[in-house]
């Protein structure tokens, strides 16, 4: 990891600058005078910091405070330009890539690059194309970019760099093999626990502390924001929410497992109903697809148009994924529920399925606590909480 402030003698005086960092990102532009009182340090310790921080260009002065009397204070607030993130979201036939500064703001964005996922090197190193093209056409010096976070699916140690479901062949851990091959820090997470972040920072979230996010999209994962803080669990392991045994099925799962929830309650799930019953002779506005595979656009658009075959299975889905969301918010008690992924595009024909099914299943005065509602960020979440991720990677370091 980078240290920010690496030529920082005195650890406390990082310590300060870090929190300093942290109070902009949250709180916008501030004078000296608030940011003492939020340290607990004297006026003229903080003016000095911040002046370092100035010459460092990490934090500029953006004018003065409009007052009604007195000497206006000066405004001070993080150097958009000092520093530059890319968060990179895998995701089953595309990739988006995107540019954040070091405020939070996205520079730049491409979404939906076409990428046909494999979990082969070959894959990995095409991935590794994607990302040097899109940094080549920035406008940066690339020593300006502070950090790359790639998300990926699956079992995901963000601290060690390994990923153990994808992308692990070799001994070496993930980050270092994707560093060398771009040239740049890498680091990499969960792909729900980045969708959570993002949403967390950027999103529907506001100013609650105890949040789970459900990503429904080709399979299903879940986010955990607990007082504030994302958890990871021991390893960063957490959030297999998909692989909770769930049905007295026959249906292998893609771990291996038979009966996970995500064998019903997923994109996966609904183009194998849907495709079932179609192939039943039950009628539906989606072409024939021969031998092909539906993809979860085609199905996703048929819903919205009101496909009623459609409708019929998603409330099925709905249903059975309400009431494991019921389970969580027994366990929980969070303030929100974040309804996410892919497969939330179907707005309130989801959603009346999922609330339904939490009503019945949840106990009333847990409930109570709970607001659900759908992603702000949609398919952005996950670009925006990869850059979100590298930003926090360095300021944690």
């Amino acid at each position: 990891m980078i240290n920010m402030f690496q030529n920082d003698k005195d650890s406390k005086n990082s310590i300060i600058k870090s929190k300093i960092i942290e109070y902009f990102i949250l709180n916008g532009n501030s004078t000296n005078t608030d940011l003492s009182k939020e340290l607990n340090l004297s006026v003229p310790t903080v003016s000095k910091i911040i002046n370092e921080m100035c010459e460092d260009s990490f934090v500029i002065e953006y004018g003065k405070l409009e007052t009604t009397e007195g000497r206006k204070p000066n405004l001070y607030g993080l150097n958009p330009d000092s520093g530059y993130f890319i968060g990179v979201d895998i995701k089953q036939n595309t990739v988006n890539i995107g540019q954040m500064n070091f405020r939070g703001d996205l520079v730049e964005l491409s979404m939906d690059e076409p990428y046909r996922f494999q979990n082969t090197p070959e894959a990995l190193d095409e991935l590794c194309v994607h990302i040097q093209h899109f940094i080549d056409n920035l406008n940066i010096a690339r020593e300006k970019i502070l950090d790359i976070n790639i998300n990926i699916s699956g079992r995901v140690n963000p601290d060690t760099g390994y990923s153990y479901s994808l992308f692990n062949f070799s001994e070496v851990p993930l980050t270092k093999l994707l560093s060398d091959k771009i040239g740049c820090q890498v680091t990499i997470d969960n792909d729900t626990r980045a969708m959570t972040f993002g949403e967390y920072m950027k999103g529907c979230v506001k100013g609650e502390k105890d949040i789970l996010f459900v990503n429904l999209s080709w399979g299903l994962g879940l986010g955990i924001v607990i007082d504030g803080n994302l958890y990871k669990g021991k390893s960063g392991f957490s959030g297999e929410f998909g692989h909770m045994p769930a049905f007295d099925n026959e249906i292998i799962c893609h771990c291996g497992k038979k009966g996970c929830l995500e064998t019903e309650a997923s994109g996966k799930a609904f183009i194998r109903i849907v495709s079932e019953r179609i192939k039943n002779g039950e009628t539906s506005i989606l072409p024939d697809s021969g031998n092909e595979e539906y993809s979860l656009e085609e199905l996703i658009d048929a819903t919205n148009r009101e496909d009623p075959l459609c409708l019929d299975v998603l409330e099925g889905i709905g249903q059975k994924l309400g009431k494991a969301i019921a389970t969580l918010i027994n366990i929980f008690n969070p303030e929100l529920v974040v309804i996410g992924g892919t497969m939330s595009q179907t707005g309130n024909f989801l959603m009346h399925s999922i609330n339904t099914s939490i009503l019945k299943y949840s106990l009333n005065l847990v409930n109570k606590d709970t607001k659900i509602c759908i992603s702000k960020l949609k398919d952005r979440a996950g670009v925006i909480g990869a850059c979100m991720l590298a930003r926090k990677s360095v300021l944690d370091a």
